[in-house]
């Protein structure tokens, strides 16, 4: 693989694999199982695992795919992708798509059956989209329904026998296609250009998904509060009965609003500093003293476990926090693009819009009581934006 650029033979290299690939965005994958598991009621399994495989394996055959399908578009609009350059071949792009297919729907069989459907439902979903609806009025719904699936497959295969707690994960999986709509809707005119009318959309649309995470908890999974993920979920109905839900969330971004100027230099991401403020409100906010109860049933599901009202308390102020940061990874490139919707400033907003995936799912996590699935994503958001800064995401 010497020579020039378009001499490379049919391989490529890493890195132009990781282009093609955009690794980038991979990290905003995993959190979908995740999310999917926590709103089904359960906590990481054998069955999440395999899901995030699946995903994993099913995200990057359509990347791969894509490529293949706009070969003849890029070479157009953007020459310098692997394919339309010749640093790698079609054909290799084609057989890494089938075989990444077949791997996701292999790992997602072994989750059982139930996750093999939603896997084969994800795939064809994909393949459609990249082969022929992309570029038609049905391109931005099929991306949005895929993204909705994926997050059901993290439910399926980590619920296996109770099909009842995957149903609560229909709600969190259709806010997540509703933001990938958005994005799917801007990335349509991004190698070009386009009006404001998207990206502004796409803002509405980010301020309202924040908006319905924050006015409640996720539906019950069926098993309990006390099963562990439902124990912080109900506490914000106010079944600790120390303290009406309505009064907590306010108290809550009271407590958020007075630690945000503390949390460190201006300059950090917007949702690190959202996440530093939840600590600092969170502790303020909940009173001391607690229960047994909570401690074991934390100990059980890997849910944070607060005491009694201190429960609700956390709850809010995470929640408020978590949806704060999800906004604030979006607003401002979004805001560009609406006052300049050039091809630039459009490709950093569907970046941020990628990226704003990981804080979304955490904050999907975080409203069903996992909240340490939620701190674990997070962890995720500096990676994946270092990662941008090298190979692009869209």
């Amino acid at each position: 693989m010497t020579g020039d650029a378009g001499e490379r033979g049919p391989f490529g290299t890493w890195g132009d694999w990781a282009e093609l690939l955009r690794v980038s965005a991979l990290f905003t994958v995993p959190g979908d199982a995740l999310a999917g598991a926590a709103a089904a009621g359960r906590g990481p399994n054998r069955g999440t695992a395999l899901a995030v495989c699946a995903s994993l394996c099913l995200y990057e055959a359509g990347m791969a795919l894509n490529d293949w399908a706009d070969r003849d578009v890029d070479a157009v609009e953007r020459p310098g992708r692997p394919l339309p350059s010749g640093r790698i071949a079609p054909a290799a792009a084609l057989t890494a798509a089938t075989g990444l297919t077949a791997a996701g729907l292999l790992c997602a069989a072994a989750a059982g059956r139930p996750a093999f459907a939603t896997a084969t439902a994800l795939a064809g979903t994909v393949w459609a989209y990249d082969l022929g609806l992309k570029n038609t009025p049905a391109g931005p719904p099929t991306m949005a329904a895929a993204r909705a699936l994926d997050l059901l497959l993290g439910a399926t295969a980590s619920a296996r026998p109770a099909p009842g707690a995957r149903r609560s994960a229909l709600g969190p999986a259709a806010l997540l296609g509703v933001h990938t709509l958005a994005v799917t809707t801007v990335s349509r005119r991004e190698a070009v250009g386009g009006s404001p009318a998207a990206p502004l959309g796409a803002l509405a649309t980010a301020a309202a998904i924040a908006w319905t995470t924050t006015r409640g908890p996720a539906p019950a999974s069926g098993r309990g509060p006390e099963a562990g993920h439902g124990a912080p979920v109900a506490a914000l109905k106010g079944t600790t009965g120390d303290a009406p839900a309505g009064g907590v969330a306010t108290a809550a971004f009271v407590a958020l609003a007075r630690a945000l100027p503390r949390t460190g230099p201006r300059r950090a991401a917007p949702a690190g500093r959202l996440v530093a403020a939840t600590a600092g409100a969170a502790g303020r906010a909940a009173p001391r003293g607690g229960t047994r109860a909570g401690a074991g049933a934390s100990r059980r599901t890997g849910a944070v476990a607060l005491p009694g009202a201190s429960v609700s308390r956390f709850a809010a102020v995470a929640g408020a926090a978590l949806a704060g940061g999800y906004v604030a990874t979006v607003a401002r490139p979004l805001a560009h693009a609406v006052l300049n919707p050039s091809p630039y400033l459009l490709q950093r907003a569907v970046g941020s819009g990628i990226r704003a995936m990981i804080p979304l799912q955490a904050v999907l996590a975080s409203r069903a009581g996992a909240h340490r699935t939620a701190v674990g994503l997070l962890a995720l958001v500096p990676v994946a934006r270092r990662l941008s800064r090298k190979v692009s995401a869209t």
